[in-house]
């Protein structure tokens, strides 16, 4: 067992899990369509999250790691059969090469297992299905339209739930998207024929979670392998999975300040890393890099929860917090809220934490990081309403970047 104690070994275990998820390099995976295609295959998947007093999520995520990108290209991505839409630990887009790893749980929920709803239509899903296969795909807001007092071919409640059945047991897929509205077809018209569908067991659904958490993330705890994943056998199956991987020297154990250990790949902390640039990446709460919280206090000491959950009485840094990394380091979280119709991105409130900034470097590269993210909210001017501490704020609006 490694013991990781010195800052010199933290400092590059850090580095290690930035380059690992694509937040060193400044294209990692190349720009644009390209670029997020292989983004969403090396990182294995990208959160779908409905909140948007920011940008969504999902386009967050490929905005931080793929120059160029555009959210119109997830569903170019969806079109071409080169992603889908399913559940990870969350819902998410995932690279199409991974298909037959969704299909154990889609088989479970068939066979009984509760996701959302504990009840059935079978009548009603029936009915769904015969009608996108004999009329085409369907549109959620199909089944979302009108009020109390519609007329329409199904009341919402139901319908709603059996097409969410149908698509959470493998029935339908997400063939397209047009914002969080989706279009649903069977999944036989909708997934490419070179797409493998056998079914894996559990040692290989182990095996994949395994070989996916050690490519994105450089290292792993036995919990976050199988992060959010309820299934017993699978846990089993990953802990035999490593123990042996270990005896076989293929992979590496080591421990690092509090107890916590990590396994990874053989000789991965002896890889040599690229330079830590001195930028500002503006994250988002659903980012790969930060959603795995006891990871993200361990490795990198940040203690981060999103806000948007809690009460407003009681939240300390606002409704939904972006986390700041700043080279290797995550330094403080900002309060944002485009407001898209007038065109302003408002920073309702900074917090910084690390009391070791170079302030003026940091706040260049942070006006820098701001300008950017405002034009990719379709926004053209920021507004600073409060910073902590208070004297940030003047130093902020005053950089070349944001009095443009």
């Amino acid at each position: 067992m490694i013991e990781l104690t010195r800052q010199r070994q933290l400092t590059h275990l850090r580095r290690l899990a930035l380059s690992a998820q694509g937040l060193v390099q400044a294209r990692p995976f190349g720009r644009g369509l390209a670029g997020a295609k292989k983004a969403i295959g090396h990182i294995g998947y990208v959160q779908i999250d409905t909140i948007s007093v920011v940008e969504r999520a999902h386009n967050h995520v490929l905005y931080s790691r793929v120059p160029g990108f555009k959210p119109e290209m997830i569903n170019r991505l969806l079109l071409s059969g080169d992603i889908f839409e399913y559940w990870s630990h969350a819902e998410a887009f995932l690279p199409i090469e991974d298909f037959r790893y969704s299909l154990p749980y889609k088989a479970a929920i068939k066979n009984g297992q509760v996701h959302w709803y504990r009840t059935r239509d079978r009548k009603l899903m029936a009915e769904l299905l015969a009608r996108i296969r004999e009329d085409g795909p369907l549109r959620s807001r199909d089944v979302e339209s009108g009020s109390k007092n519609r007329a329409g071919w199904w009341d919402w409640k139901p319908a709603k739930k059996a097409l969410e059945q149908l698509y959470m047991q493998g029935d339908l897929m997400v063939c397209s998207r047009e914002g969080f509205q989706k279009t649903y077809d069977l999944t036989e018209r909708v997934l490419p024929d070179q797409v493998d569908t056998s079914m894996p067991n559990t040692d290989e659904l182990a095996a994949h979670l395994l070989d996916q958490q050690l490519r994105c993330h450089g290292f792993a705890s036995q919990k976050g392998l199988t992060y959010l994943r309820r299934d017993k056998a699978l846990r089993e199956a990953m802990k035999a999975l490593v123990s042996d991987g270990l005896a076989q020297h293929q992979l590496q154990q080591f421990r690092i300040k509090g107890g916590e250990t990590f396994i990874a790949r053989a000789g991965t902390l002896e890889q040599p890393l690229s330079r830590m640039r001195k930028r500002v990446s503006i994250l988002s709460p659903f980012d790969n890099c930060v959603i795995q919280r006891d990871r993200l206090k361990r490795v990198f000491d940040f203690n981060y929860q999103i806000e948007c959950y809690v009460p407003a009485a009681k939240r300390q840094y606002g409704y939904f917090c972006l986390p700041l990394l700043y080279g290797d380091k995550f330094v403080g979280r900002m309060d944002c809220k485009a407001h898209r119709k007038d065109g302003v991105l408002e920073i309702k409130s900074l917090h910084l934490e690390e009391e070791q900034l170079d302030q003026d470097r940091f706040v260049t590269a942070l006006a820098e990081a701001i300008v950017g993210f405002c034009k990719f909210q379709g926004c053209d001017s920021v507004s600073v309403t409060n910073t902590y501490p208070a004297h940030i704020k003047q130093r902020l609006i005053r950089t070349p970047d944001l009095r443009r």
